[in-house]
């Protein structure tokens, strides 16, 4: 019993050690990212109109007074490079982290080109790259390490709590690619106020980071920290009012290091539970897209449904800070259906 303890306290430990060191290394660079972005303007360009071509009037209104303030955006670089350094210096294996590292940097690559694009005004009035080809790059990428975990890593099956594994052969490559790309997307479309989706995705992370541990898989868990101190060391910053904008660089390289996490630790469907609210924010845009093209009629104020919220006159600290409180309670209903269904074994 004492050597399990010990073998125990000491996994916990370098796993602790990675977060602390991904935090340290995030805050070191956080000057230097500063000095770039100021001295070279990396002010986001927001959009003036939705995706019918019509004017965003409730949205430009509730936040004319944040983007007046020049908020540098791309600070998701900074995290992208911290969790990099760390993982390919102390926690890089074949089995457990190569995948969600070349899920985050190549995340962030496809981020980083539309974050470029907004910053330099390249895109002849959109702002950013066109959703058609963002989407078209993360499916790439997600179909590159769908592969990847179906050909070399040898998994062709998914847990179903309470259930067991269902084998579904290489059809597990368009189901990796599925939570890839729905994962990337929602986690881009919550990242709307100021320590919104820092704030859920490190909540996401731990969470992942937890069952990874309880299954034994410490690489991964250690993963899943060094996320969690890049993120801690962004929301230091990032937090109401924010001194700078994660931008795609950030978010989908978040959203799709989480997916491949959700994958690795076979907890697929538990996703949606552990990331509700990222649930909620891309089904609030997915129903008032549809809705306005069907029936030329808004069903919220202005989507996703953070900034509904935010125009019904909640204020946007208590927005966030109530999405992070059923962050807190989708956690740990989370881990308890991992226990309980099977996933820890």
């Amino acid at each position: 019993m004492h050597q399990i303890l010990q073998t125990v306290t000491q996994e916990m430990t370098n796993v602790f050690l990675l977060s602390v060191g991904a935090f340290l290394l995030a805050m070191l660079l956080t000057p230097i990212y500063t000095f770039f972005a100021y001295r070279y303007r990396f002010w986001k360009k927001q959009r003036s109109t939705s995706t019918d071509g019509k004017a965003l009037k409730i949205f430009t209104k509730l936040h004319a007074a944040k983007f007046q303030r020049n908020i540098p955006t791309m600070a998701g670089i900074i995290g992208v490079v911290s969790i990099a350094v760390v993982t390919l210096l102390f926690n890089l294996d074949r089995a457990e982290t190569w995948l969600p590292l070349a899920a985050l940097v190549g995340g962030g690559i496809v981020g980083l080109l539309d974050d470029v694009i907004n910053v330099r005004g390249l895109g002849g009035g959109v702002a950013g790259l066109r959703s058609g080809v963002k989407f078209l790059l993360i499916t790439a990428l997600g179909v590159g390490l769908g592969w990847f975990f179906f050909a070399k890593l040898g998994i062709d099956s998914f847990h179903v709590p309470f259930f067991g594994e269902l084998a579904i052969g290489w059809l597990i490559i368009p189901l990796f690619t599925f939570a890839v790309v729905a994962t990337g997307n929602a986690v881009n479309i919550s990242d709307g106020l100021d320590g919104l989706a820092g704030g859920l995705l490190a909540l996401s992370f731990a969470t992942f980071g937890g069952i990874a541990l309880l299954q034994g898989n410490v690489m991964l868990a250690g993963f899943c920290f060094t996320v969690v101190g890049a993120l801690l060391s962004y929301l230091w910053f990032n937090i109401y009012p924010a001194r700078f904008f994660m931008g795609d660089v950030g978010s989908f390289a978040y959203g799709v290091s989480l997916g491949v996490v959700a994958m690795l630790t076979d907890s697929l469907l538990l996703l949606p539970v552990i990331g509700l609210l990222f649930v909620i924010e891309a089904g609030s845009s997915l129903v008032q897209i549809t809705s306005k093209k069907l029936f030329g009629k808004k069903i919220f104020l202005s989507a996703p449904i953070h900034h509904h919220l935010e125009a019904k006159g909640w204020p946007e600290t208590k927005v966030t800070m109530r999405f992070w409180v059923i962050g807190c309670v989708m956690a740990f209903v989370g881990v308890m259906l991992a226990i309980a269904g099977g996933h820890i074994a």
